[in-house]
């Protein structure tokens, strides 16, 4: 038997069991569809996870003071702005910035709101790739100069401001007017487990002493060069804080490297539990595929008979099956 009449012979087949062939073709659609689609969504979803973590700012490391809840720390213990200047000196640093956080009460148009207030450096925008939407970000005449100018959140702009263009605005901070100069929002959302929260206000570092009396640092972050770069600055970084500090004083350094592993292994495993899943639909699939085979084959038995006794070899009676 050539394959021409093979084929014919399967067609003739497919049409005398149109419902059987159906369920046959739906077995194996849903069995290799449902693989395809699970890893395709494993893998996206993964790549996504991992794009959103790495946007809030990469190759980071970064270290604060670990304070207990009782007692105020020594002033020796506290980062100051030396700190900073000694952080980019380490090997394999592209950039370093440091905050400053302080909950102050802003007065808009007679009205009074709660702000967090954020002194940040120079360096802040590249390292956290904050998005400005209107305005520009600080210069390095606003730190030099402590201009009293200001960036505050969408959020923020919006319940104040309106519709209106909040560029050139002021607002009332304390005892300080400032100028609004820039509308930023994170690149990606962090639900308020950041510095950054609606209601922030971004201002020079170098004003945070009219507020606070003092230019701690409250955080400290470096941008290494890679993402390989990452453990080797974090434990640099200890060194420089430690010989500059008192030995007592204890940091904590964490890095977006450590997330980003947990992540990684995060996701690898849901990956494998869908691929899992997946692979047993597909047997499931198969099973039932293999019974209707199995159907086919009884019932054609009687076939298969005449077909050896006149001469048909095994493989050719295989083939006719399987095409």
């Amino acid at each position: 038997m050539d394959i021409r009449e093979t084929i014919a012979v399967a067609i003739d087949a497919l049409r005398a069991n149109k419902l059987r062939a159906m369920l046959t073709s739906l077995g194996v659609i849903i069995g290799s569809a449902s693989v395809v689609l699970v890893v395709t969504v494993a893998l996206t979803s993964r790549k996504f996870v991992l794009s959103q973590i790495e946007a809030t700012g990469a190759n980071l490391a970064w270290v604060e003071l670990v304070q207990t809840p009782d007692k105020a720390p020594p002033r020796s213990y506290e980062m100051t702005a030396d700190d900073i200047e000694a952080a980019k000196s380490i090997p394999h640093v592209a950039a370093v910035a440091g905050t400053s956080e302080h909950s102050m009460t802003m007065t808009v148009d007679r009205a009074d709101r709660a702000v967090n207030l954020v002194g940040v450096t120079e360096g802040y925008q590249t390292i956290r790739r904050l998005l400005i939407v209107r305005g520009r970000y600080f210069d390095a005449g606003d730190m030099e100069m402590r201009s009293k100018v200001c960036l505050i959140t969408t959020q923020l702009a919006e319940r104040i401001f309106g519709q209106e263009n909040p560029i050139g605005g002021p607002i009332r901070i304390g005892e300080l007017t400032f100028t609004v100069i820039g509308v930023f929002r994170e690149r990606v959302e962090t639900f308020g487990l950041s510095e950054i929260q609606e209601n922030s206000v971004l201002i020079p570092f170098t004003l945070m002493k009219y507020y606070t009396g003092t230019e701690v640092v409250g955080l400290l972050d470096v941008q290494a060069d890679t993402e390989e770069d990452v453990p080797s600055v974090a434990k640099q970084l200890l060194l420089v804080l430690h010989s500059r500090h008192p030995v007592e004083a204890d940091y904590k350094v964490q890095t977006l490297t450590a997330i980003l592993g947990a992540a990684r292994n995060i996701s690898l495993a849901l990956t494998l539990v869908l691929i899992i899943i997946a692979a047993i639909a597909l047997l499931i699939s198969g099973i039932g595929i293999m019974n209707i085979m199995l159907v086919t084959v009884t019932e054609r038995t009687r076939e298969i008979g005449i077909r050896k006794a006149i001469g048909a070899a095994r493989q050719e009676i295989l083939y006719q099956f399987l095409v």
